[in-house]
């Protein structure tokens, strides 16, 4: 057979196995999150309007938009669990990455907007009330901690979780901020510090967020998972297969951020047993290199994709460096 996979039964453990038991954990985790969020979110609002403080405000914009970001994430780990369908073969895992990626445009947008008012502030300083301020801030900042507590123990191995763990930390950094801010206020009337801490924390926020957009956006886009070396892996297995002269047509990718994938060609030497070439591949790279899911393709002589008119181009990538012929 010249094209052996693995689809029904490897793609179904690693689904049903420790990556759903992650999942149904964490999908508990973030909707107990939600509610802490919302639930609090509306106090701070009210108290932002009647302190008059933008850390205040900042902070409770964050919670609103966390809501709706930990909704998303709640809805995503939900969608993740159903089942691959004929037109959707992956199933829905990558909706996590795709949220993630949302996740991270939000915060850029709501940090953004905290600058802007900031900036408002700065140059009209309104009054704020040091006393009351103080209080919300610190209520703000038991409730964040909750909430970051309770997902910091879930799979951080994830973007999606990690993303809702990052709106939670900007939550709990605009708390903390909002409190030393009070603080300033209630000591020496200095009210410019409220908006100057707004914006460091957008600005720690700011880095963090593109940081999570650029890796969702390399699991989007296919890419090879930072932790793998595509070429590496092709000569650990050339050199530790017997019977495998070479690894080309290689790509290696993540669906979610978590579960790799790899797809190749394996050429044999004459009279190697096929189906126990793809037997030791598949092990090898599940055991060495985290590959739970690899569909290989056993070749023998010239390469099926090969074409008549590529006869001179694969000519000049066989004289060429070894490491040009993994496309």
């Amino acid at each position: 057979m010249a094209h052996t996979h693995d689809h029904a039964a490897q793609g179904h453990d690693h689904s049903h196995g420790a990556g759903h038991v992650h999942g149904s954990t964490d999908k508990k985790r973030v909707l107990i999150a939600a509610c802490l969020t919302a639930g609090f979110m509306v106090a701070e609002t009210l108290g932002a309007i009647f302190t008059g403080s933008l850390a205040l405000l900042a902070d409770a914009g964050h919670m609103l938009a966390d809501c709706v970001a930990l909704g998303l994430a709640w809805y995503a780990f939900h969608l993740a669990s159903r089942p691959a369908t004929v037109r959707l073969t992956y199933g829905f895992g990558r909706v996590k990455t795709l949220v993630a990626y949302t996740n991270g445009i939000a915060i850029f947008a709501i940090a953004l907007w905290i600058v802007y008012e900031a900036w408002g502030r700065l140059l009209a300083p309104a009054p704020v009330l040091g006393g009351p301020m103080l209080v919300v801030a610190i209520a703000g900042l038991l409730v964040n901690l909750g909430s970051f507590y309770v997902l910091h123990g879930g799979d951080r191995g994830s973007l999606n979780m990690r993303g809702a763990i990052l709106h939670v930390l900007g939550d709990l950094l605009g708390s903390a901020a909002a409190i030393v801010a009070a603080l300033v206020i209630l000591a020496t009337g200095w009210t410019p510090i409220d908006p100057i801490l707004s914006v460091l924390v957008s600005l720690l926020i700011l880095s963090t967020a593109w940081s999570l957009m650029r890796q969702a956006a390399h699991v989007l886009l296919e890419g090879v998972p930072a932790s793998l070396d595509r070429d590496l892996i092709a000569r650990d297995i050339e050199g530790s297969i017997k019977g495998v002269r070479e690894v080309h047509h290689m790509h290696v990718w993540s669906l979610d951020g978590s579960s790799n994938m790899a797809t190749l060609h394996a050429c044999l030497n004459d009279g190697v047993d096929a189906h126990m070439a793809v037997s030791a591949i598949k092990k090898r790279l599940a055991a060495e290199h985290g590959i739970a899911h690899a569909t290989v393709e056993p070749e023998f002589g010239q390469c099926a994709d090969r074409h008549e008119h590529d006869d001179e181009h694969e000519h000049a990538h066989d004289t060429a460096p070894h490491r040009g012929h993994y496309h």
